[in-house]
């Protein structure tokens, strides 16, 4: 029955001009990927310094079609059709599962374009990735103490790229699906997709708890047709962003009083696992303070907000140190192993604006657009804070968090992966604009150009 469902209001006014500033953003965005792309082929031609296929992506330029081809077409005309007004009718948890299988429909139909085997099945387990460790872990213990040990590139068996970049909890999940009979490339790809998928129920949950149901039931279009979705399917960090926004979304629920020991608890946990599954996920700190602010929590309810937080979190690194990882100095030693591959060479003048071209392409037209809208959606100081603008301060909590990852100089290519994490909290910006329909258009046309254009690396 709807008429319990909230009314869903109109996207909030942007001012007369509104619409074509909107579109001079996106036309800005649109000219910083072209001059990554013009660039990027000069000073990859001139001393390949830039080490990807078709810069600023880490693709190939093969036009193709595939076996999931005619599925994506027909996704993405009934996101683009239906979508809008299903979001705005469904009663809350049909329209969370109705997400969840439509970004299960939308990633799977885009991974499907390149085939089973390398759509899915072959793309955990090349030279680099997780798959090719993990017979070394038949003593986990003794892997976790020796693991340092294998860092460098100069070090005795050092670890494939993926397998040394991360900490071992990334590894570790692999290792678990091969000891309960689910190993190989074709399960580690289904795990990643499926978990991966789950994000965008865990953002709109977020936003929700946070701003207002109306809010979330604009964004959740945006969160399924998202051209990151050609990156979630298949990748490890796919699977790293699930975690890391049920962590955020446990979180939000905690702040704003629901359940808040059990949720506080599980956020503290997946954040404990957040941070063990990647290094530079611990910016997701950046958001979580903002989660803070937007609960509007106060001083003397703190302890009691952060003690289920604190306890969660310190359960994963516990036993990792105890188990004889240590974080801080894997992460020291990863820090020279970038520097003596690909991160060594990839020029940081080049990268810091270029991956930004990236995140363009996999965030989309539409997210551009509604980041505009987010600057001017801003809460006014010692006045409550508009719904809106308490969507914008999330969003751009995200968008921050992602900056400070560019200059790091530790994200130096391949950030249309490795920020996927980051992207997911961009995308509910698209709540914030009119027409719905049209932006949906054309963030269904990028991702379909880009999968069927390119040959990504994932």
């Amino acid at each position: 029955m709807t008429r319990d469902l909230p009314p869903v209001r109109p996207a909030p006014p942007a001012g007369r001009h509104g619409p074509a500033r909107d579109l001079a953003a996106v036309a800005a965005a649109a000219l910083l990927v072209l001059a990554a792309v013009l660039v990027g082929d000069v000073l990859q031609r001139r001393d390949g310094t830039l080490r990807v296929g078709l810069p600023p992506l880490l693709a190939q330029w093969a036009p193709h079609v595939g076996p999931g081809t005619p599925a994506a077409l027909l996704v993405a005309a009934a996101v683009v059709a239906y979508g809008p007004s299903l979001a705005a009718r469904l009663s809350w948890r049909p329209l969370l599962l109705t997400v969840w299988g439509a970004s299960l429909a939308w990633t799977w139909s885009l991974a499907l374009v390149d085939g089973w085997f390398r759509g899915v099945a072959e793309q955990l387990t090349t030279q680099h990735e997780y798959l090719r460790a993990v017979d070394r872990f038949q003593d986990v213990p003794a892997a976790l103490r020796g693991f340092s040990g294998h860092i460098l590139l100069d070090a005795p068996d050092n670890w494939p790229a993926h397998v040394a970049g991360h900490p071992p909890g990334a590894t570790l999940t692999f290792v678990l699906l091969d000891r309960i009979g689910l190993g190989g490339g074709g399960w580690a790809g289904a795990f990643c997709i499926t978990v991966g998928t789950t994000a965008a129920v865990a953002v709109l949950v977020a936003v929700r708890a946070l701003t207002e149901e109306s809010l979330a039931r604009r964004a959740a279009p945006f969160l399924v047709l998202a051209p990151a979705a050609v990156w979630v399917g298949t990748s490890a960090d796919g699977y790293f962003t699930a975690v890391a926004a049920w962590a955020v979304a446990l979180l939000a629920l905690s702040v704003t009083g629901h359940r808040p020991v059990r949720t506080g608890l599980g956020s503290g946990l997946l954040f404990g696992v957040t941070v063990y599954l990647s290094y530079g996920l611990t910016l997701f700190a950046v958001i979580g303070s903002a989660v803070l602010l937007l609960g509007g929590w106060e001083w003397r309810r703190l302890p009691r907000l952060l003690l289920p937080l604190a306890a969660g979190f310190l359960v994963v690194p516990v036993v990792f140190t105890v188990l004889g990882f240590d974080w801080w100095e894997a992460y020291r030693l990863l820090v020279t192993r970038y520097h003596q591959g690909s991160g060594g060479v990839r020029p940081y003048a080049y990268w810091v604006w270029a991956n930004l071209a990236c995140t363009v392409l996999v965030a989309g037209p539409a997210t551009v657009a509604g980041l505009r809208r987010c600057g001017s959606g801003l809460p006014v100081r010692r006045r409550p804070a508009p719904l809106t603008g308490s969507l914008a301060l999330l969003v751009l909590s995200a968008l921050l968090a992602l900056l400070i990852a560019d200059l790091s100089g530790m994200s130096k290519a391949e950030t249309e992966r490795i920020w996927l994490p980051f992207v997911f909290w961009l995308l509910p910006a698209g709540a914030l604009l009119p027409a719905p329909r049209a932006w949906l258009a054309g963030q269904a046309v990028l991702a379909l150009l880009l999968n069927h254009l390119l040959r990504t690396g994932w």
